[in-house]
């Protein structure tokens, strides 16, 4: 093994034993320099319950209302709690997640000779960054607690501009109807040796729930002999060659909707048929409820809800939330990485996708591992979104921020868009003939 690679797996291991020394098996909760209350117990509640210094509420143009908690845990960071939502027109919050976070970041390096669990395997939620003004530009940086840190103005809540929520022109072009919406972003910065990530939550005015994960910092300086094809040359001429790597990210999602833990998951396939009659093709959706544990695979045409069993909306319909990934490019070197979602039944041990620290002795710790065939009673959802990093000389120096997620959008939440102008409130349904 080179020197240069053994300088790296030394200073990213010795920065694991120091987490290690410091947490032992727990994992510890810090919060706000206020009094820190102990992390509760994962079980669904209608609103916020927790005092001010870590709640989060932030009332959107159109009239919707983001309600949440918030914890900082020592090894994945940010976690929200009792997030709700309530659009216009609802007399109270809509209860959606129980608890979200950040549940592993895995990094590869092509070579196969390094291998790294960011979040579990390095100072990841020890090593949250001080945010400036500027970082958090129109809103406010809320003070965290980190052991051996002390306080720290790590945790930023902002609104941002995103563009047209909708539009609509009347068939004479005489009315238009349109809306720019805005979300409500919640993130912190943390490092991990030299990748600084950016965590971010995104909750639109339109219900939807966006999870990224940014790369930024620095490519690894001991990384520049990724020869044989496995790198990309940096710098002047072709002498070093920065090594690809993989960042799989996954995040961890306990839903609450309508305050309760007892939801169902469903799949759903569309099939487009071959021409035929007149020529045209036909399309077919099938919908396959998910009973048991799941390791599912993304494919053209299929996507995954998780379905209210407590609550419906003004129109009779069942509420849930449609998983939509973004980009992925899936890593088939590991069992844990090689499906996209994941559906396990809850248990509180299994919190981390790899590399849990939190179950008993003999226990698998990677997610794939506990996908069973258990009934789902309470079904927990996982995310995993990859990213093949091949670097190029414009990653030189900061390297600009790489992204990858996905995002919750509501489906049948609210029995219209929740931002609808008052004067097409009552087109619900069939249009009327010559309406």
């Amino acid at each position: 093994m080179p020197v240069s690679r053994l300088s790296r797996a030394r200073k990213r291991a010795a920065l694991a034993v120091a987490v290690s020394a410091l947490l032992g098996t727990a994992v510890t909760a810090a919060g706000p320099a206020s009094a820190a209350p102990e992390q509760a117990p994962e079980a669904p509640a209608a609103a916020p319950g927790c005092s001010a210094a870590y709640r989060i509420e932030q009332t959107l143009d159109g009239g919707t209302t983001w309600r949440m908690c918030w914890h900082y845990n020592t090894l994945s960071g940010l976690v929200l709690d009792n997030v709700s939502y309530q659009p216009k027109g609802e007399s109270k919050p809509i209860p959606v997640l129980t608890s979200a976070r950040l549940a592993q970041i895995h990094v590869p390096y092509d070579d196969g000779q390094e291998e790294y669990d960011d979040v579990t395997g390095t100072d990841f939620g020890l090593a949250l960054q001080n945010l400036r003004p500027g970082e958090c530009p129109g809103g406010t940086i809320k003070t965290v607690k980190v052991p051996d840190m002390g306080n720290v103005k790590g945790l930023c809540t902002t609104t941002r501009a995103r563009g047209h929520a909708y539009r609509l022109a009347n068939d004479e072009g005489t009315k238009v109807w349109q809306a720019q919406g805005k979300d409500l972003l919640v993130y912190t910065v943390n490092k991990a040796s030299w990748y600084e990530y950016i965590t971010e939550w995104r909750f639109g005015s339109d219900g939807t729930i966006t999870a990224n994960e940014g790369a930024t910092g620095s490519l690894s300086p001991y990384d520049y002999d990724g020869g044989d094809g496995r790198g990309w040359p940096i710098g002047k001429g072709a002498t070093a060659y920065a090594e690809s790597h993989t960042h799989n990210v996954f995040w961890r999602l306990n839903f609450g909707l309508d305050g309760s833990s007892k939801a169902r998951v469903e799949q759903y396939d569309s099939k487009v048929t071959p021409p035929r009659g007149n020529g045209m093709p036909t399309t077919r959706t099938t919908r396959t409820a998910v009973t048991k544990e799941l390791a599912g695979d993304a494919k053209s045409m299929r996507w995954w809800r998780i379905v209210s069993t407590a609550g419906k909306n003004k129109d009779g319909h069942p509420r849930s939330y449609e998983i939509v990934p973004g980009h992925t490019d899936k890593f088939s070197g590991r069992s844990f990485t090689r499906h996209d979602v994941y559906f396990t039944e809850y248990k509180k041990c299994e919190q981390y996708a790899s590399d849990n620290p939190n179950c008993a002795d003999g226990v698998p710790t990677s997610v794939d591992k506990w996908v069973n065939g258990q009934t789902l009673k309470h079904p927990v959802t996982w995310v995993n979104i990859g990213f093949h990093h091949i670097a190029r000389d414009e990653d030189q120096q900061p390297m600009p921020v790489h992204w990858q997620g996905f995002a919750l959008v509501p489906r049948d939440v609210t029995a219209m868009n929740p931002l609808t102008p008052p004067d097409l409130a009552g087109q619900n349904g069939k249009p009327e003939e010559g309406s």
